[in-house]
């Protein structure tokens, strides 16, 4: 009697889930209700009190499970319609249709879930990086991954940011956050790469290049007479350039593969002369050629201290971690004849670059930015 109940109770309960989907599929067998037993499907006056079968029972529980994934793949049709924006008629369109239709959008959409789903702490990074925006054809439809509009046209529909591979409208990228997270897939050198932009796409505090070197330098060549004043070999350093673009932190730049220590600095100072957005950068620029002209010693390395906080987090680090290196190439004059001053001459116009193309202006900023370099190498202690 109990297991009778308990079916009439699972089948009543099957009918109230699947709702109105039930009444449109037909049921050859019997159906179900408790309070007046077993009613045959050709009509109520037949009554018996025969128990239903467990084949019956089986073939209940299938169709249930047919009818709900009918109904369960319905709204699925309906969700992915909304998404693209379709409007569906009281004609659907036949099976055949939706299902390369879901496996395009499906695998169009993945950013656009990826982003909506971030928690706001992770979308803040740590230090902001302005999206590489270049205007890019798109194979195929595309979604603008800002506005989730289509993006119309056969050529240049939208742009696409160089570093992490975001795909929006031309008109939607002045509205996205310095949200940029460089992808490795997108980053195809360490040269001419933008500092901050490497820097995040290695997941690093400074540049490969810049820890590489400086940690070979110190620990055979501070004593190298000219240091940083004597060149490498042009084809050496284009050797180390290459090898870094290939292989990234896995260059030997050991003494087995390069001697001479002068290609490891001139490696590193190609590298600083290459950097887009120089180490001090453009915006900072100004700052720092003023604060250079102060005379008071106070306000001066209080104006220094200001513009050093203009600086983004990997520029700021990197300048850091490379005149505490210098400086300690400078307390070892004797032995490389290198102080402050000399360095500051080579590192100057190494490290600051005229913003403009301003060749007066240029010229007059040398003096200024020797008188900077020293700066940040004699008080590097105080100031970061």
């Amino acid at each position: 009697m109990w297991s009778l109940f308990a079916f009439a109770l699972d089948w009543r309960a099957m009918g109230t889930a699947s709702g109105s989907a039930t009444r449109d599929v037909h049921f050859p067998h019997l159906f179900w209700d408790f309070s007046i037993g077993v009613v045959p499907s050709s009509g109520l006056g037949d009554c018996s009190s025969e128990m239903p079968s467990r084949e019956s029972y089986e073939v209940h529980k299938e169709e249930k499970s047919l009818v709900q994934k009918a109904k369960r793949e319905a709204n699925q049709e309906d969700i992915l319609a909304a998404a693209l924006g379709m409007r569906m008629g009281p004609q659907k369109p036949p099976a055949t249709f939706w299902q390369p239709l879901k496996l395009f959008a499906y695998s169009q959409l993945t950013s656009l879930v990826r982003r909506a789903t971030l928690k706001e702490n992770e979308r803040t990074p740590k230090s902001e990086k302005v999206h590489n925006f270049k205007v890019h054809t798109f194979r195929g439809p595309h979604w603008c991954e800002h506005c989730a509009s289509f993006m119309w046209g056969l050529m240049a529909q939208g742009v696409k940011c160089a570093d992490c591979g975001l795909n929006v409208h031309k008109q939607c990228s002045p509205l996205v956050p310095n949200d940029c997270k460089p992808d490795l897939r997108h980053i195809r050198k360490v040269y001419s790469c933008d500092l901050t932009t490497l820097v995040q796409a290695h997941n690093t505090a400074r540049p490969m290049v810049v820890d590489m070197c400086i940690r070979e330098i110190e620990s055979r060549g501070l004593k190298s007479e000219g240091l940083y004043r004597i060149s490498g070999f042009s084809d050496s350093l284009e050797e180390v350039k290459m090898a870094f673009d290939k292989d990234g932190e896995k260059t030997d730049i050991s003494v087995n593969a390069y001697e001479d220590i002068n290609i490891i600095t001139g490696a590193l100072k190609l590298y600083l002369r290459d950097l887009p957005d120089p180490i001090i950068s453009y915006d900072a620029y100004p700052r720092f050629i003023e604060a250079a002209k102060l005379t008071d010693p106070e306000k001066k390395l209080e104006a220094f201290r200001e513009a050093i906080a203009l600086l983004p987090p990997s520029h700021s680090d990197t300048l850091k971690y490379l005149m505490a290196h210098l400086k300690r190439v400078a307390q070892n004059e004797q032995f490389n004849l290198m102080n402050a001053e000399n360095l500051a001459i080579i590192f100057g116009p190494t490290l600051m670059r005229v913003p403009n193309l301003d060749a007066m202006t240029a010229l007059n900023d040398i003096r200024y930015q020797r008188q900077v370099v020293e700066l940040l190498i004699k008080k590097e202690d105080v100031l970061f």
